[in-house]
């Protein structure tokens, strides 16, 4: 792990959607070079070839294996058996960085390969991801929940500032409690805008969203202002 100490990393990408792509192409440019991508589908195979462009698409196994630090951009259901596959055929390098997005797991679903020697952290962007290069400037508002063991956190902080967002240390047994959280005010928020607008579309008003949106804009920085000055409070 040489390049980790150096700041450099050669960094895989195992998942090439909406997440993988976006998080590769930041960490691109912060001067890590990203020597693969894994990509299923024709839609995230054309993600990563219009914002990783001469990345190479590869299998899974390799991508791992040519990588200094693997970052798993998949569904959290998919975690927990793909990390099992790889430590059955060996796919691990002793000192290899390796994270996942998955706002419910910690660095603990990592544990069928730390026998192999690699450092587990957990990384997950607390924001809504388009999937192009417009979210480079969403992740500079916002925080990237961090977890893993104490002498790891560094770097998985590290990470998170060469992405553009603010790190905030997430421990492994609260990462359900905080994916159910934010998983709430995301389908709330939807729920309620969605509410909302059809019902002022029965009203015959043709563009809901220029009626609801500067109000919900509003009443939400209200709120996070106040939550901001909730916490603030508390640590005094």
């Amino acid at each position: 792990m040489t390049g980790a100490r150096a700041g450099r990393l050669g960094i895989g990408i195992v998942g090439a959607g909406r997440v993988g792509s976006v998080l590769a192409l930041a960490l691109a440019g912060a001067g890590h070079a990203v020597t693969g991508i894994s990509a299923i589908s024709e839609e995230s195979r054309e993600r990563a070839e219009a914002l990783l462009p001469g990345v190479p698409l590869l299998e899974v196994p390799e991508v791992v294996r040519r990588s200094e630090f693997v970052l798993f951009a998949v569904p959290g259901p998919e975690l927990p058996a793909l990390v099992s596959g790889l430590t059955e055929i060996r796919a691990w390098q002793a000192g290899q960085l390796v994270a996942h997005t998955a706002p419910e797991y910690g660095h603990g679903v990592f544990a069928p390969a730390l026998a192999a020697g690699v450092i587990p952290l957990a990384l997950h962007p607390a924001m809504v991801f388009t999937g192009t290069s417009l979210d480079l400037a969403r992740l500079a508002g916002a925080t990237v929940a961090v977890t893993a063991p104490t002498p790891v956190l560094p770097i998985g902080q590290a990470l998170a500032v060469e992405m553009g967002a603010e790190p905030v240390v997430v421990a492994e047994a609260d990462r359900p409690a905080y994916a159910e959280a934010l998983a709430a005010a995301t389908e709330f928020s939807r729920a309620v805008v969605r509410q909302a607008a059809d019902s002022l579309r029965e009203l015959g008003i043709a563009r809901p969203d220029h009626v609801v949106g500067g109000l919900v804009r509003a009443a939400i920085e209200e709120e996070l202002a106040a939550a901001a000055g909730l916490a603030d409070t508390e640590s005094i």
